[in-house]
C-alpha cells in the first residue's frame, strides 16, 4: 500500500519489500484503504488477538500451577511472568529472513515463538518442576524442548525452552495455537537481558574477545546460581530434619 495526500495504489509486499511495506502497514490511520488490503490487515489483527488469547490461556494454567504448588510446598517456585506477542513487523521480517511466504498463513504454518511466554524462577530445580507440571497438563502439548541450561549455547546463553501447543476458545469454534516458553532463573535472565541489551551496541566491535567475554560472565552467573541452589537445598534439608524431630 502506498498513500500520497488524496490518493493510493495497492502492490504487494514483493513490490515494495518488506522494510517498506512495514513501515507503511505501522502507520496506516485512517485512510483509504482496497478491501484486499483490509483483509490482511484484519488478518494480521486477529492473529494478534488469537496469540494472545493464547498467552493468555498459559498464564492461567501457571498460576493454577503456581497456586497449588503454594499449598504443598508453602512456597511460590515463580518469580516473574512475562509475555509478549511479535508484531506484524516482526513476523514478516522473520518469514522474509527465514524465505516463507509473506503471509498469514505462512507465519502460523512456520513460526513457533509468536507468542512468547517467560516464566522467571528462584532456582534452577525450580525450572524442572515447573516443566514437568507442564508436562502433565492434558490440554496442552508439547512439541519441543530445547535444554540450553545442561547444554548452554557457545556464547553462554542459559534458558529452558518448550514449544507448546494450547487450545483457544473462540466465538463457535476452538484453535490450537503454537506458542514458546521461556524458563529460567532470576540468575540468567539478569545475563540474557544484558547480553541482549549490549548485543546492538557491539555488534558493529563484536569479535572473539567480546564473545569469549560474554561467555565468561555467563559461566560466573551460572556458577552463583549453583552455589544459590546448593543453599536452597540445605534450607530444605534443615527443615525437613525440624518437622521430623521427634523432641520437637
Amino acid at each position: 500500500m502506498v498513500i500520497s495526500n488524496n490518493y493510493y495504489r495497492v502492490v504487494t509486499m514483493e513490490d515494495m519489500g518488506i522494510l517498506e511495506f512495514t513501515d507503511v502497514f505501522n502507520g496506516l490511520k485512517d485512510s483509504a484503504l482496497s478491501c484486499k488490503s483490509i483483509n490482511s490487515i484484519n488478518s494480521f489483527f486477529a492473529v494478534e488477538n488469537l496469540y494472545r488469547s493464547a498467552t493468555k490461556e498459559i498464564i492461567t494454567k501457571l498460576e493454577n500451577l503456581k497456586s497449588e504448588f503454594m499449598h504443598l510446598n508453602n512456597r511460590n517456585p515463580i518469580y516473574q511472568i512475562n509475555t509478549r506477542i511479535k508484531t506484524p513487523k516482526s513476523i514478516m521480517a522473520k518469514l522474509n529472513k527465514l524465505g516463507f511466504e509473506l503471509s498469514v498463513e505462512s507465519a502460523r504454518a512456520n513460526l513457533t515463538d509468536i507468542a512468547g511466554v517467560r516464566v522467571i524462577c528462584f532456582y534452577i530445580d525450580d525450572i524442572y518442576q515447573i516443566t514437568d507440571l507442564i508436562t502433565s497438563q492434558e490440554n496442552m502439548k508439547v512439541i519441543r524442548i530445547s535444554d540450553y541450561i545442561k547444554n548452554p549455547k557457545p556464547n553462554g546463553y542459559r534458558s529452558f525452552h518448550m514449544i507448546v501447543t494450547v487450545p483457544v476458545y473462540m466465538s463457535g469454534r476452538k484453535e490450537f495455537v503454537n506458542a514458546e516458553i521461556q524458563i529460567r532463573t532470576v540468575a540468567m535472565n539478569f545475563w540474557a537481558s544484558l547480553e541482549y541489551e549490549l548485543s546492538y551496541k557491539l555488534d558493529h566491535v563484536k569479535n572473539e574477545d567480546v564473545t569469549r567475554e560474554l561467555k565468561d560472565c555467563a559461566d560466573v552467573i551460572s556458577g552463583q546460581d549453583i552455589r544459590m541452589q546448593n543453599l536452597h537445598n540445605i534450607e530444605i534439608h534443615a527443615k525437613r530434619t525440624i518437622n521430623h524431630d521427634p523432641g520437637i
